[in-house]
């Protein structure tokens, strides 16, 4: 079957500035797919041009088999999105803003029943503007599953959103994924796309870096072990023992990266030797790592100073 979302080649630019360069992706139903990179990488972009908000330069944008902009108003009905911020009658409060956008559908969600799932019912008749940037956040979600999508791309689900809203937002992401909707995130904060995604792709400069799960891309380079200790350690001293560099990257907390490390047991051999109590052991490298390491490296220079892209554009009205 064909992917829910597939572009080839996408390429967006902005005068003289190429956004997008030759950019491909996809997304399948059942799957969430995290789109990661610094601010400027492209991701505003490719995702306006899988909405049908931004006319690409060049390259093949699919959504549901659709070109995004010439078969807008058959797609529209498919498609949720959220935004970061912005988009809602700043007056109105979230039960009377889903009882709006939900006219705008012929079988839309029960507004009430919306508010429930993300956790807004106590504050359902507080004006948007009253409500805190984590509330605003829920209610853009609740906007975008109002018209019962399969598809939906969500800015930023979690920015400045508290434990609880967290929580919330994640508990719909799953429950979209199960029900096998494909779910587009953009995100800076790779513990929430390591958590969430099925599979996640790294953007710079508006192209892909790398593209797989989180596991796989997390695995890659070199190995790494962390530990921590109840009180500190000699490193110099297990180093040699080890045979193999140990750093102390903050007071008794430990890093051992090497082509081949040493296993779990000579550290642990050599810690008992030294009445060293362990208290934490993590090992492999974590996305984040992964990450900065692409991002830092993709063209042997630390990573590019971040690259303005246009305004995210409003919630828009669905045609009749």
């Amino acid at each position: 079957m064909a992917p829910a979302v597939d572009c080839r080649e996408l390429v967006v630019r902005y005068g003289s500035l190429t956004a997008v360069d030759r950019l491909s992706l996809s997304a399948d139903d059942g799957e969430v797919v995290a789109l990661v990179g610094p601010n400027g990488a492209g991701k505003t972009s490719t995702v306006e041009s899988l909405e049908g908000y931004r006319r690409p330069d060049s390259g093949t944008v699919r959504v549901r088999g659709l070109d995004p902009v010439a078969d807008h108003r058959a797609l529209v009905a498919h498609v949720g999105v959220m935004l970061q911020r912005g988009g809602v009658y700043p007056s109105l409060g979230p039960r009377r803003v889903l009882q709006l956008f939900a006219a705008y559908y012929p079988d839309p969600e029960d507004p009430v029943a919306l508010l429930e799932r993300v956790a807004l019912t106590s504050v359902a008749t507080t004006p948007w503007r009253h409500l805190s940037g984590g509330e605003q956040q829920r209610l853009s979600l609740a906007l975008a599953l109002v018209g019962r999508p399969d598809v939906l791309f969500l800015d930023e689900p979690t920015a400045g959103v508290d434990p609880e809203g967290r929580g919330a937002i994640r508990a719909v992401i799953r429950e979209l994924r199960s029900r096998g909707a494909c779910v587009v995130i953009t995100t800076h904060e790779l513990a929430e796309a390591e958590q969430l995604a099925d599979r996640v792709v790294i953007v710079r400069a508006g192209r892909v870096l790398a593209d797989g799960s989180p596991a796989s891309l997390a695995g890659g380079g070199a190995a790494v072990l962390r530990f921590a200790t109840a009180r500190p350690i000699d490193t110099a001293a297990l180093s040699a023992a080890l045979e193999a560099p140990v750093h102390e990257e903050q007071p008794r907390h430990y890093r051992i990266d090497a082509p081949t490390p040493p296993s779990v047991t000579e550290l642990t051999t050599w810690l008992s030797s030294q009445q060293a109590e362990l208290t934490e052991l993590r090992t492999g490298r974590s996305l984040e790592e992964t990450y900065l390491a692409l991002v830092g490296e993709a063209d042997g220079s630390p990573a590019a100073p971040a690259r303005p892209e246009p305004g995210r554009r409003r919630h828009r009205r669905p045609p009749r």
